[in-house]
């Protein structure tokens, strides 16, 4: 397993540097000039300057060894440095989002928390409600329970985020004035009733979420349940007398959670990207609207930065869905 693993790392390495020049490549061949959203009574030769400032002057290949510089060693040893008091980064040039004139990780470190309490929180929801939904539909197939979780599990998979979100803010926010329709990010939760505020604008957005979230995996779920529930090793052990729970919640719920194992993990790298559209829905400051906000304004490094992070992250999952195959399912063998 630890030899898999740190192949795999190896092999990681390679994959996300080519991942990294495709995302910049595609960015340089991308239309729109960064300076374009600037006043046109600004003389040539200060937009120039302007031009030379942002780096823009450089050949793309020079920018992107910078860029990679900058990702995988500046912004480590900032990191360091802040931890531990240290010096290292001192001097260094970090990336800097054309936007906001401040490092771009410094901007993502700040919206990360708002995306992390929301669309986190949503997609743990959605995984703790769809596995019981997935095991109880297979195993009482066809039962009343069953045809309502594939009604509600298709109207949750088939039915847009953005409209639930609409249709939610006009019952509750407009019509019974519940909840509040625009999510409020300068709200610090110091006491009980800054909390409850926090729960109360936290509620229709992870509705909204983990209603999308649970509809897909607890299909998964159910699909999987079925497909084991029908084989020959759970005759067997019907046969030898043992009770329907060990069967179920023991042998047969094990080999059916590798596949959704898979569905999860790779799930959880969207947590990061943000819900762009919710976010944008409900006004979450959190990292989908910092990205939407960031292809408006052509501030190519924080998109190549956080396009990046959302493709590591993706590399990061899909080794961890592996190594878990091994964890649940004995028979796979990593030699």
């Amino acid at each position: 397993m630890l030899t898999y693993t740190l192949r795999r790392l190896l092999i990681a390495i390679p994959t996300l540097l080519f991942i990294s020049l495709v995302i910049f490549m595609l960015l340089e061949l991308a239309p729109g000039d960064p300076l374009s959203d600037q006043p046109l009574t600004i003389p040539p030769e200060v937009r120039e300057k302007m031009r030379i400032a942002l780096g823009l002057d450089q050949p793309g290949w020079v920018r992107y060894l910078l860029w990679l510089k900058q990702f995988f060693w500046t912004e480590p040893l900032y990191m360091l440095d802040s931890w531990f008091g240290t010096s290292m980064s001192e001097g260094a040039s970090r990336i800097t989002s054309w936007q906001f004139r401040s490092p771009a990780m410094d901007v993502i470190w700040q919206r990360m928390p708002q995306t992390l309490w929301v669309v986190g929180l949503a997609y743990l929801v959605g995984v703790i409600i769809a596995i019981p939904i997935g095991i109880i539909s297979a195993y009482r197939q066809y039962s009343w329970f069953d045809q309502i979780g594939t009604f509600v599990s298709m109207i949750g998979f088939s039915v847009p985020t953005f409209f639930t979100g609409v249709v939610l803010i006009i019952v509750f926010a407009v019509k019974l004035q519940w909840f509040p329709s625009i999510y409020d990010t300068t709200l610090k939760v110091t006491d009980a009733a800054s909390f409850w505020k926090q729960v109360k604008q936290m509620i229709m957005p992870v509705t909204v979420l983990a209603l999308f979230n649970a509809s897909q995996i607890s299909r998964f779920m159910r699909a999987s349940m079925l497909d084991n529930l029908g084989q020959d090793y759970v005759r067997t052990a019907r046969a030898k007398g043992m009770s329907e729970k060990v069967v179920v919640l023991k042998h047969v719920l094990r080999n059916s959670l590798i596949p959704v194992i898979t569905v999860i993990a790779l799930g959880i790298p969207t947590i990061f990207g943000g819900a762009i559209i919710t976010e944008q829905v409900f006004k979450v400051n959190g990292l989908g609207q910092l990205l939407i906000t960031a292809i408006y304004a052509n501030d190519l490094p924080m998109v190549q930065t956080l396009t990046f992070i959302f493709a590591a992250l993706t590399v990061l999952f899909n080794l961890i869905a592996d190594i878990l195959y091994g964890v649940l399912d004995p028979r796979i063998r990593y030699d």
